[in-house]
Formats: C-alpha cells, sequence, structure tokens
C-alpha cells in the first residue's frame, strides 16, 4: 500500500502517531432455523407493513429538510403509532432520522470528493501540455486531444459540484430504501437474475423488523423479546394483531436462538433487563432468517503511546494480497525475521471475510506472545482513490473499512495496542533507506517489509530515514556535510560517541583524548563553549 502524496511545495506536515480507540458497540448474529411456513408468513407480512410506514416517515423526513425539530419528530410518531404501536413508531422514527443524518454524511463526502478532482484537473490543466513529471510532481497531459477532454470533464465536474452544494444548502438528500445497488442490478444482466429473483430480494430489503432496546425493561426489548434460553417473540402491529399466538398481541417463534460468539456476554445482558437491539432479516439467496444482536460497551481507555510502544511494537504494511509483518525493539531497530501473513480476496464475500479473519488473527496471536503493540497505517484513504488523481487504474482490490474495523474489534479483544501512523512516504523511504541494509546473504527483505520497519519506527517516534555515511576527508569540501541528521528533540544526539578503534584512537598517547567526545568541549562552530560568557579579569591598581 502506498502512503501519501505530496504536495507541490514539497513534504506535507505529517500527523502524530496515536493509539486508535476501541470499538463502541458489539453485533453478533445467529440463525433462526426450524422456523415453520407460519412464522415466515407472519414475519413477511409483518415487515411488510412495518417497511410501508418507513418508507411513508422518510418521505415525510426529506420533505422537512433542514427544518426540521423535535415538534416535528413527535408528530411523525404520533401519524405512525395508530398504524403500528407506540414501540414501533419510535423505532421507525429512530431509523429515519439516522438514514438522513447518514445520507447527508455521505452527501459531504461526495462534496468533497468533487472538489479534489476539480482542484487536481484544474492544476494540471495549467501545466504545458507534454512537460515530462518528476518524482515530486506529475507532469503535463500528453496531447492536446487528452487535455481537451480532461477540459470538458472538468465542467462536468463543476456542474455536479454545483447542483450538490445546492442540495446541501437547501438540505435535499438522495435514499434509497432497499439499496442504490440493489435498484441498479435490476438493469444490468450481469447480474444473472432474474425478475423474479430480484423482486424477491428487492422486497426483503425493505421490509422494516428492527427495534432498539432499553435498559429496565424486560429482557433489555419490549418490541423484540429474546429471553435468556432463546425463546423469541415479538409485539405485532395493530393491523396484525389477529396473528398473535401469545399474549398481549404477541407472535412467538418456533425457532430458538443461541448466539455461539459472546453468547455469555449477551446472556448477562438480558438476565439484568440491559438494552439489546435486535434485527430480523432474509437472506434470500439461502433461503434462511437471521437475527442480529446488537449493544452498546462502554469505552475503555485507550494506553498512553509511551506505554504502548515502550517494549517495542510490531510493525505492519497492508497490501492487497498480505500483511508485511516486522517485530522492532524500542530503539526502532528490526528483530528476528519478517513474517508475512497472507489472504486470497478472490470469490465471495463471506470467502473474502474469512480471508481477512484468518490473516488478521494469525498476526495478533504472534504480537499477543511477545506483548507487543502493533503499528499500522491509518487506514482511511477516501482522499487518495479519487478518479482525478489515480485515473481508471485500480490503486488497491483489498477492503480497507472491513479490514480497518476487524482489526480494531479483534485487537480491543485481546487487549493489544493499536497505534495509527500518517501512511505519507513509509514505502518509499522504507525501501530507500531500510530495504538494502536488512538484505543478507540470506534473507531477501521485500519493499513491504522495508515499509513494515518505516511504519514502526514512524509509531515509535523515531526518524524513517537513516544517518548517511559522512564523507571521505580529503572530499569533505567537496561533499559538504551530512544532510539527514539526528533532529534537535531526539534522545541521545548529544551524548558522548562510543571508542571505536581506528588511526585516530590508536595514535593517541596515555592520558590524551579524555574530551575527544564531549562536542560540548570543543570550540566549534554553534558548540556551547564557543558561546560561554567570558569576562576579563580585574588588574591590580599598583601595577
Amino acid at each position: 500500500m502506498r502512503g501519501g502524496g505530496e504536495g507541490a511545495g514539497g513534504l506535507r506536515e505529517l500527523a502524530a502517531p496515536f493509539v486508535v480507540p476501541g470499538p463502541a458497540g458489539v453485533a453478533v448474529r445467529d440463525r433462526l432455523k426450524q422456523l415453520t411456513a407460519g412464522d415466515e408468513m407472519v414475519l413477511r407480512l409483518m415487515g411488510d407493513h412495518l417497511g410501508a410506514l418507513a418508507a411513508r416517515d422518510l418521505k415525510a423526513r426529506c420533505a422537512a429538510g433542514l427544518e426540521h425539530d423535535s415538534e416535528q419528530w413527535a408528530e411523525r410518531k404520533r401519524a405512525l403509532t395508530p398504524g403500528s404501536s407506540s414501540r414501533w413508531a419510535g423505532s421507525i422514527t429512530k431509523a429515519t432520522h439516522d438514514q438522513w443524518a447518514l445520507a447527508r454524511r455521505g452527501q459531504l463526502a461526495h462534496i468533497q470528493n468533487l472538489e479534489a478532482g476539480v482542484r487536481m484537473i484544474a492544476h494540471w490543466l495549467s501545466l504545458p501540455v507534454g512537460e515530462k513529471g518528476s518524482k515530486r510532481a506529475p507532469g503535463g497531459y500528453r496531447s492536446k486531444r487528452e487535455w481537451h477532454a480532461k477540459m470538458r470533464r472538468l465542467h462536468v465536474l463543476t456542474d455536479r459540484l454545483q447542483a450538490a452544494r445546492a442540495e446541501r444548502e437547501t438540505g435535499r438528500v438522495s435514499v434509497v430504501r432497499g439499496g442504490k445497488r440493489l435498484l441498479n442490478t435490476r438493469h444490468h444482466k450481469a447480474a444473472q437474475l432474474s425478475q423474479e429473483q430480484w423482486r424477491t430480494r428487492w422486497q426483503a430489503e425493505r421490509r422494516f423488523l428492527q427495534a432498539d432496546g432499553e435498559s429496565g425493561k424486560r429482557h433489555g426489548n419490549e418490541t423484540i423479546r429474546v429471553t435468556a434460553d432463546g425463546e423469541v417473540s415479538i409485539k405485532l402491529p395493530t393491523p396484525l394483531v389477529h396473528l398473535a399466538n401469545a399474549r398481549h398481541g404477541r407472535y412467538v417463534l418456533a425457532a430458538r436462538v443461541c448466539f455461539a460468539h459472546r453468547g455469555e456476554q449477551w446472556r448477562d445482558r438480558v438476565t439484568a433487563h440491559r438494552a439489546v437491539a435486535y434485527r430480523v432479516h432474509e437472506d434470500t439467496a439461502r433461503g434462511r432468517w437471521y437475527l442480529t444482536a446488537s449493544w452498546t460497551i462502554p469505552a475503555v481507555k485507550t494506553v498512553p503511546l509511551a506505554t504502548a510502544r515502550a517494549r517495542g511494537l510490531v510493525g505492519v504494511d497492508t497490501n492487497a494480497d498480505h500483511l508485511a509483518a516486522w517485530r522492532l525493539d524500542a530503539h526502532g531497530n528490526p528483530v528476528g525475521e519478517p513474517r508475512r501473513f497472507g489472504y486470497d480476496l478472490t470469490g465471495t464475500a463471506a470467502h473474502r471475510d474469512a480471508q481477512v479473519r484468518h490473516a488478521l488473527i494469525r498476526l495478533l496471536h504472534w504480537a499477543k506472545r511477545h506483548n507487543l503493540a502493533i503499528a499500522v497505517e491509518d487506514l482511511d484513504f477516501t482522499a487518495e482513490t479519487t478518479r482525478e488523481r489515480h485515473g481508471r487504474k485500480k490503486i488497491s482490490g483489498m477492503p480497507v473499512a472491513r479490514l480497518r474495523a476487524r482489526l480494531v474489534a479483534m485487537a480491543a479483544e485481546l487487549g493489544i495496542p493499536l497505534i495509527a501512523v500518517d501512511p505519507a512516504y513509509t514505502s518509499r523511504w522504507g525501501a530507500q533507506h531500510w530495504q538494502q541494509p536488512t538484505t543478507s546473504t540470506t534473507r531477501k527483505t521485500t519493499r513491504h517489509d522495508a515499509a513494515a520497519v518505516a511504519i514502526g519506527r514512524r509509531a515509535l517516534g523515531h526518524p524513517i530515514r537513516r544517518r548517511t555515511a559522512p564523507p571521505p576527508a580529503h572530499r569533505r569540501d567537496e561533499q559538504g556535510h551530512r544532510t539527514v541528521q539526528a533532529g534537535p528533540g531526539t534522545p541521545g544526539r548529544e551524548g558522548n560517541r562510543p571508542r571505536i578503534p581506528g588511526p585516530r584512537t590508536r595514535s593517541l598517547r596515555a592520558g590524551r583524548g579524555a574530551n575527544a567526545v564531549d562536542q560540548n568541549a570543543q570550540h566549534r562552530s554553534e558548540r556551547s563553549a564557543e558561546h560561554e560568557s567570558w569576562q576579563q579579569d580585574s588588574l591590580p591598581l599598583s601595577l
């Protein structure tokens, strides 16, 4: 994975490393097995009815725009209550509010993406046609034909940007219940879905069968109630009360749930009547029904950065087909051999997800055995994936968002601190300064291994670039002094250098060279000995 780019003025300012906070919630899922035909019929009828109410409420919320307030929210809830119930109305309005807020955030991200594209094309159009680029800056477009095409592209993006800004100012958003991707799949022959199959998936995605929990209520949720032994009962909407098979207008499913993952935590919550949110959904491709339980967890106080890197850490470079990792000590020196944790991102989504989990768990177990933190690049590349920056080339085939979420959750579960660093120049500087020195006759260091070292050193607070060798004595005036030096704040910068046997030290007689390593005692440029205060001794008046 490549790090950040450079600006027109040279190297950009790097962000400071930080310890990544843990996840704020937990979600577990279990299959609803042994459902009867009557159970599936009731779930579909209830989901379709509540889905229609949710669509109506979303339309009202989008029409209100920025003028929406708490009174209008209460009015929407009162309008939904006769056709469902007070609790279902609260769940629908809360989900509508969250969906509208998500659309607003996506709208802002789209505007920022358009602004980045307009800036990039405008910059490249200002360069002469055919001008060659360099490592620090790209060149101009290769031909007048390409320049003309990009000029048209600039006008298209500018019009889109103006329209998006106008929509945001008025509070207008675009939301598709069921998903825009599934909506467009209807027109794609490559999806290999018949009209009936697509319609089945579309109806399943538009159903509404989810309810937020409430602490203090029985089993943490009055709308969709799941007992500690796995019994699932759902509060039916008012028009469907005649389908109830239990008291108080409830329908009890024949299936029982048993969460294999975090089952004890879930059971402790429902036993203590703490809030748990549930969602029931159908997988039409497999013909199965699932129940997802989720709840918030208290924010865990992250360890200080100094504590996380006290014993060293593991630097990890994330790539499209593997994780390159190398252990570093507290001084930033590579220890042992580099490790590679591969994964295959071809095939189905479930296969890709399993591959990512398997690679991450091997990495985390290796770091856990050595009791070390993990340093990774800050995996937020939304500003680096624009078409105008990279053209139509595929930058990376890995699922960045899924990988980030998996790594944060799994590291928090094992108690492993996670340090995020700025990704700028890690691959380039790692290959430049660490690939050749760490290569030996028995080990060939790859560019990704060197990038892992660079990431780890940046997380430890050490510079990536190494000190260059001093020039020969007879060419010192020609070559000048070393340009890559330790910074003023680097610990030990002014310390004594070790006495290395050589021609200079062997020629010293006994008792000489006591201050050879103390630069402050030398009368050199910019040393403290040169700037000490000096005062002439007073002379006797009798002389």
